[in-house]
């Protein structure tokens, strides 16, 4: 049997080696605040604390994935710059990119601004058709501050990013998985039969191996090519020696 623990704005269950967060402000489309990021570094460091958990679902709940910050918060804080250090210092972002778990961002609906950045840090992005992508930062005056600028180009290339963070132009799903955004797209009402499967999947394989593939390929983006095919070999040999 699983267990589900509730906090503030999330929820957090855990089911054999899958933990699933849901974000849980569905009357703001899952905008999130600084509560639910406080959550969401909670959820994280359990996750991470866990070595039974091999893999983390991230989803919204319901009409929409998330929409990204929560304006009404911005500058209600006495200090700007002190609340961006607290912000930067508390590195949500940077933990759910780095979490152990492999991750797959369950989409639905709207994935806007930090939303659609947050999907973009998981590991895999499954969406329901008819699921909306969009980052509007610039025309507010800002740029995609959860990673976006550097995801996204990852992702998609330098050009077509810069086209999708300067226009803030709305793309579907099925255009977001021929540009590489979205893994897979499945009918709504599959979604979330679909995200389990593939959770179960990625669940029953070694995490060793799992780690190894995921550091590789990150470091396909960062790394000359032949300092990527020497981390690929030292793994892959250290890999076989456990055999």
């Amino acid at each position: 049997m699983g267990s589900v623990t509730q906090f503030a704005t999330v929820r957090f269950a855990v089911r054999g080696p899958v933990a699933t967060v849901t974000l849980d402000r569905p009357e703001c489309l899952n905008a999130y605040d600084v509560r639910m990021r406080d959550d969401l570094a909670a959820v994280l460091a359990a996750v991470d604390d866990d070595p039974g958990l091999r893999v983390l679902v991230l989803r919204g709940r319901g009409r929409a994935f998330s929409t990204g910050g929560d304006l009404r918060e911005f500058g209600t804080a006495p200090s700007a710059v002190v609340a961006r250090s607290v912000r930067f210092r508390r590195d949500v972002w940077g933990r759910l990119l780095r979490v152990r778990a492999a991750t797959i961002a369950s989409v639905h609906g709207l994935a806007v601004g930090g939303g659609f950045e947050m999907a973009m840090l998981c590991d895999l992005v499954i969406a329901a058709a008819g699921t909306r992508f969009a980052l509007p930062e610039c025309a507010l005056g800002m740029i995609p501050g959860v990673a976006g600028t550097q995801t996204l180009g990852r992702r998609v290339g330098a050009g077509r990013a810069l086209d999708l963070v300067l226009t803030g132009r709305v793309v579907g799903a099925a255009e977001a998985r021929r540009l590489g955004l979205v893994a897979r797209v499945v009918p709504r009402a599959r979604l979330d039969l679909a995200t389990r499967a593939l959770a179960r999947r990625l669940g029953a394989l070694d995490p060793a191996v799992v780690t190894a593939a995921r550091r590789c390929l990150r470091a396909a983006h960062d790394a000359p090519l032949d300092a990527g095919i020497a981390l690929e070999q030292r793994l892959a040999l250290g890999l076989q020696a456990r055999r």
